[in-house]
């Protein structure tokens, strides 16, 4: 099936959930309007994505088991990007194995890029054109292609965006769509084969199991409060060793991290309640009990009062722009990774 979207967003939520072929949760991490834009493309074998972001965010993201995800920058001019705790520089590929996850944490408004093939067709690929495998399936690696080699990616990615913004009617041509799928595989297959691939070293996956058990943990918990040394001993790690991955990865610490995801998890539930509920119900359901306290944080961090998010009608949350398009994984994603997931309190 081949088709293409352009989609923009101002409910951070709505976009995690458009975002494929992964399962994402995003949480953004400073105050003011979120906006973003998703441009993605789906060829016969092949399928491409490009967002923009305009606020700070940590993005956990868990790639299909069937399928192998190359993720990186699509220029250099733009605040850090930290891919499991280590920075991502423009110009380097970072190959995700097969149901995998990952924390992709930003600094600053952001732009990405992404390629996906499931492992079989990249395995084709590449015994076709080069004679071998490419990559290991189940270990995420890192690739620093030659310049010349990447820049032709990056310029084939920006030409798809191109295509799918102001010349839909090429993608609707048989021949162009896999003259130009034919013209990706080649580059990647190039890049991936140009240069030695570089695993996690034993540091770096152990922190991101840790970082990959924290989040189960909370999710198990959900209608429970969870205590700080409780979590440790679920976990499988000391507090200083799940601290110090919190900050490797999340860029804050196990309780930050908490406490932020409550707060979006409150303004969610804020905006989609609506009256009789009432600013108490939901903060208190979400682990806020210093009222007070919680009302100036939301603020701070949202613009505006809980009671006014109350009061302020849910399809705001869901104001986009999208041509009109379906995705073949599109009932994959739906009956894989629906469902609310609430994390409690830590005290």
């Amino acid at each position: 099936m081949v088709g293409r979207r352009v989609v923009t967003f101002t409910d951070p939520e709505v976009y995690q959930a458009a975002i494929s072929p992964a399962k994402v949760d995003l949480h953004v991490t400073a105050a003011g309007n979120y906006r973003a834009a998703l441009v993605e493309i789906e060829l016969h074998r092949l399928h491409l994505q490009r967002g923009r972001e305009s606020l700070p965010r940590i993005a956990s993201a868990t790639v299909r088991p069937d399928r192998i995800s190359l993720y990186f920058l699509p220029d250099a001019d733009q605040a850090s990007t930290h891919h499991s705790g280590k920075v991502l520089a423009f110009g380097e590929i970072i190959a995700s194995a097969s149901g995998s996850t990952h924390h992709i944490r930003t600094e600053g408004p952001c732009r990405w890029a992404t390629l996906s093939m499931t492992r079989d067709d990249l395995t084709a690929a590449g015994n076709t054109l080069i004679g071998r495998n490419l990559i290991e399936p189940s270990v995420t690696q890192y690739f620093r292609p030659p310049h010349q080699i990447m820049s032709r990616l990056l310029k084939l990615h920006q030409t798809g965006e191109k295509l799918a913004g102001r010349a839909a009617n090429v993608l609707a041509q048989h021949e162009a769509t896999r003259a130009l799928e034919q013209a990706f595989v080649h580059a990647m297959v190039m890049c991936l084969s140009a240069s030695e691939p570089v695993q996690m070293n034993w540091g770096t996956r152990r922190h991101t199991a840790i970082i990959a058990r924290f989040e189960e943990v909370l999710a198990a918990n959900y209608d429970r409060p969870l205590h700080l040394a409780e979590i440790c001993a679920a976990v499988g790690a000391s507090e200083r060793t799940l601290r110090f991955s919190c900050m490797e990865h999340l860029g804050m610490g196990p309780i930050r991290y908490l406490w932020l995801r409550r707060m979006h998890l409150a303004h969610r539930a804020l905006i989609l309640a609506g009256p009789p509920t009432t600013v108490t119900e939901i903060a208190t359901a979400n682990g806020f009990f210093e009222l007070g306290r919680f009302a100036v944080e939301y603020r701070a961090l949202f613009g505006e009062t809980p009671s006014a998010s109350l009061r302020r009608p849910p399809e705001e949350m869901r104001t986009s722009k999208n041509s009109p398009f379906t995705f073949a994984d599109a009932e994959y994603r739906r009956r894989s990774y629906t469902g609310h997931r609430h994390i409690p309190a830590i005290h």
